[in-house]
């Protein structure tokens, strides 16, 4: 089975870890320093220019599709793994920042969805004066709504009791 994009990914990631390398080498440490986060944006941004270009076959970008769900699960699960031990060998400290880190991002969690939510009905409807909660919101909608089907009831009903019946 023929894998696209193969060569593509290839010279994203390659790039990456070189350039990931001399960042490490700049700062002074022995590691590469986001070589891989550095090949995801350089495949993100070829992918793009190549789309806009017209270049970028749709095989080509169902072999990256794959490529994607394969190995950004597993680049994050490494990660995760090489960080939890180090966190261990680094001590009682570095444990806790690491459960208080991953605390505050759960208890972010809803705060992102309640914002997320509001955004979603500020730009879906209708401005009323003063302050409203959604459930006030969302019920004038609806009496709106029953009042205009009301209207439009009124008229075929009127329409036919009028008594101008051609038939």
């Amino acid at each position: 089975m023929a894998i696209y994009g193969t060569a593509l990914l290839a010279i994203c990631l390659l790039l990456g870890l070189m350039i990931g390398k001399l960042l490490g080498l700049m700062i002074g440490v022995q590691a590469n320093v986001g070589g891989v986060g550095i090949a995801m944006l350089l495949l993100i941004f070829l992918c793009d220019r190549m789309r806009r270009s017209g270049r970028m076959k749709p095989l080509t970008e169902q072999g990256i599709l794959f490529w994607s769900a394969i190995y950004i699960p597993i680049v994050v699960a490494m990660a995760a793994s090489q960080n939890v031990v180090k966190a261990i060998d680094g001590g009682a400290l570095a444990l806790v920042a690491g459960v208080l880190v991953v605390a505050v991002s759960f208890a972010m969690v809803p705060l992102i969805d309640r914002f997320s939510r509001s955004a979603e009905l500020a730009s879906e409807d209708v401005v009323l004066p003063g302050p409203v909660d959604s459930a006030q919101r969302i019920d004038s909608v609806q009496r709106t709504d029953s009042v205009q089907r009301t209207d439009r009831d009124d008229e075929v009903g009127s329409s036919d009791e009028s008594g101008d019946d051609p038939a």
